[in-house]
């Protein structure tokens, strides 16, 4: 048997168990393995039932004096209760609609349950357990302290439960497939930590709570050293290769394009170009983040980063994750670009046979010095003479592989300038960008407007929207966002598309409304897009799909509906919309949930406008869930480590992984760990 084997094959599993179980992801033997609890029942001790209170979760254990069974009120409901007795006092321990349970019950047997204790059916006299978290018979001879310990609790489902799953799982720990120790030596005992084997074992059913914090410690090691190791290997390779690109020091074209432009770089965006073109000038291809909050500032560093390639006779690539944001890039380029004589060509899907083949031909024959696009720039046709500079924007909407195959359009390996604006916590950035330098941009440009938010009751609507309504006459635009795009069932709350209709028919009715949202044809949305930035749309009605590159300097209020839907990134993305101009600028986030984290996330957004900030408390409110899959796109899904509460494991992690690439036997070891644990998410990882 191999870890990898089906876990239908398993001992108490066969086809129809490994159906249910493969509907949460349990495919394999090593599936089941890492299916980790959610928790765990500290049974370690018996409580007397003399002792117990009321609203108390605790084990005891008795014989059953008296068994009894009834119907309830409905005809389908069949109770049996059970008259439990310890020498102590009694306790009734009721089950509802387990009729096959009073063939296993009998006066005599002993009981050893675990379970909230409530008054019978309501009432002021006799205790109680139903819905028991943990209920066994004990045999002839079978003591009540041989079932005491610690039992996991894990994500179950009516079909599975928590009996079946302990079962399995003691089932394949008593004879597992041949373990596989996946840390060196040296990093084993330089970080003391215990063995993999033992930490599997404990980690499902721990002796106390010393060892399972052992055996998490050690887990967590394993996931977060294996992913560092992974994205430091992707560095490395990157680092060593010799077809990396030399630019030589700025000249002529790089200073008159800097000094043509409309202001002064702050010092975070001065620090970030020197860090940008220190790395271009030196033989080992760069590989950098540059991380901004929302109109701090990225994309004239892009710009110079791309002219000063285009300078060293090289051409540019700029990849964008939405037409619009590209579009936007495209035609703010092409102005600030065209005098210098830089030949800048835009790249979209939309575009036809004949055109998209014409932008082929003149890339290839060095005819464009930059092209921007959409992923459109990673499709099979798509080649350049002399790649030198790869930026894609928007980082986390693309991929370490969809990064990797546009560094392949290019005859030499070219220096990748990676930038966005979604607030990373700063104890996220060494694990979701671990294979890049990262550059931070905390400064606003100056003349940004700072954006004040204000959180609001639906029943003040008619104060917003009439406040709206002034703003608009004064010669501003207008966002009002929805969480969906149409009327549905389920969710009994206003769309996109009703917002629109009663707004446009109502209180705006003398000026120009405009809708946009993701099921739009591309050119429909476009060119609603392109009446807002000529202001020939004054009140645009959208969902989430202007997130991200929309850029309206006229723009200076926007009203959230239903904000409490959206996370606190997301709302400080969408709030990034507005404030990019001279005006003073509003957000309203209107909210009725009654829910306490929701209000305390949306006062958050009221007290600071500092995106990194807000990105902590959200995922201190949120928790960090499968954050992997949702910020870098092409990396595993945390298992086990919690990249908020186990900082420390992660620093020491990182530090193991950083020897680990200074000791060529110990890269030798780790290498075929992570093709065999990870090898879709590194496959560009080259063999050795």
């Amino acid at each position: 048997m191999k870890w990898q084997d089906d876990i239908q094959y398993l001992k108490g599993v066969g086809p129809k168990k490994a159906a249910l179980l493969a509907k949460l992801g349990i495919q394999t033997m090593f599936d089941l393995l890492t299916w980790y609890p959610r928790g765990y029942e500290d049974q370690s001790a018996l409580t007397p039932i003399a002792s117990l209170h009321a609203g108390e979760t605790a084990t005891v254990s008795g014989s059953i004096m008296n068994l009894t069974e009834k119907q309830g009120r409905s005809r389908k409901m069949s109770i049996l209760t059970a008259l439990v007795g310890d020498g102590t006092g009694f306790l009734q321990i009721i089950w509802f609609n387990q009729k096959y349970l009073k063939q296993q019950l009998k006066i005599g047997c002993r009981l050893f349950v675990t379970g909230k204790a409530t008054y019978a059916y309501g009432g002021q006299g006799q205790l109680a357990m139903s819905n028991l978290s943990s209920f066994q018979i004990l045999q002839d001879g079978e003591a009540p302290e041989e079932a005491l310990g610690i039992q996991p609790i894990y994500s179950a489902t009516e079909k599975l439960n928590q009996k079946f799953f302990r079962k399995l799982m003691h089932t394949l720990l008593e004879n597992p497939p041949e373990w596989q120790e996946v840390l060196p030596e040296s990093v084993r005992t330089e970080y003391a930590l215990m063995d993999r084997r033992q930490a599997f074992g404990a980690i499902h059913f721990p002796k106390d709570f010393e060892e399972l914090q052992a055996a998490r410690r050690r887990l967590a090691f394993d996931e977060l050293y294996l992913i560092q190791c992974g994205l430091l290997l992707i560095k490395k390779q990157g680092r060593e290769s010799r077809r990396g690109i030399r630019h030589l020091s700025d000249s002529r074209l790089t200073r008159e394009v800097m000094d043509s432009l409309p202001f002064r770089l702050t010092g975070d965006q001065a620090k970030c170009l020197c860090a940008v073109k220190s790395d271009m000038e030196k033989t080992v291809p760069m590989r950098r983040l540059v991380q901004g909050d929302v109109g701090s500032g990225k994309t004239v560093i892009a710009m110079l980063a791309l002219v000063k390639t285009v300078e060293n006779g090289w051409q540019g690539a700029l990849m964008a994750p939405t037409e619009i944001l590209a579009a936007q890039h495209y035609e703010s380029f092409r102005k600030q670009l065209a005098p210098f004589g830089i030949r800048v060509g835009f790249l979209s899907g939309r575009l036809t046979k004949k055109k998209r083949q014409e932008l082929y031909d003149a890339m290839e024959a060095q005819e464009l010095d930059i092209v921007i696009g959409t992923h459109a720039l990673i499709q099979e046709g798509v080649h350049f003479a002399k790649l030198g500079l790869v930026v894609t924007d928007e980082q986390h909407r693309f991929g370490i592989a969809q990064r990797a195959e546009l560094e392949k359009k290019s005859s030499r390996l070219p220096d990748v300038l990676v930038m966005t604006a979604t607030p990373i916590p700063r104890t996220m950035t060494l694990t979701i960008y671990g294979d890049l330098d990262v550059s931070l941009i905390r400064e606003l440009p100056p003349g940004r407007q700072p954006v004040r938010t204000f959180v609001r009751r639906p029943e003040r609507r008619p104060l917003i929207y009439d406040f709206v309504h002034k703003e608009i006459e004064a010669g501003r635009q207008a966002y009002v966002i929805c969480p969906l795009i149409e009327m549905n069932e389920e969710l009994p709350i206003p769309s996109a598309e009703e917002v629109y209709e009663e707004l446009r028919h109502g209180i705006f009715r003398d000026m120009r409304c405009g809708l946009v949202h993701g099921r739009m044809k591309a050119a429909e949305k476009e060119q609603v897009m392109q009446d807002f930035y000529e202001n020939r749309v004054q009140l645009l009605v959208s969902t989430t799909v202007i997130e991200v590159g929309v850029n309206v300097p006229n723009a200076s209020i926007m009203v959230v509906e239903h904000a409490e839907r959206f996370g606190l990134a997301q709302l400080h993305q969408l709030r990034g919309r507005i404030g990019r101009g001279s005006y003073r600028s509003y957000c309203v986030l209107v909210s009725e949930s009654k829910s306490q984290t929701a209000k305390e996330r949306l006062q958050i957004m009221e007290s600071t406008a500092d995106g990194f900030q807000l990105a902590e408390e959200d995922l201190k409110l949120r928790g960090p869930g499968q954050f992997f899959g949702s910020m870098q796109h092409g990396l595993p899904d945390l298992k086990i480590a919690d990249v908020l509460h186990d900082m420390d494991i992660l620093l020491d992690a990182r530090r193991a992984a950083m020897q680990t690439m200074e000791r060529r036997e110990d890269m030798r070891f780790v290498r075929p760990i992570l093709s065999m644990q990870y090898g879709e998410h590194f496959k560009q990882i080259r063999d050795v």
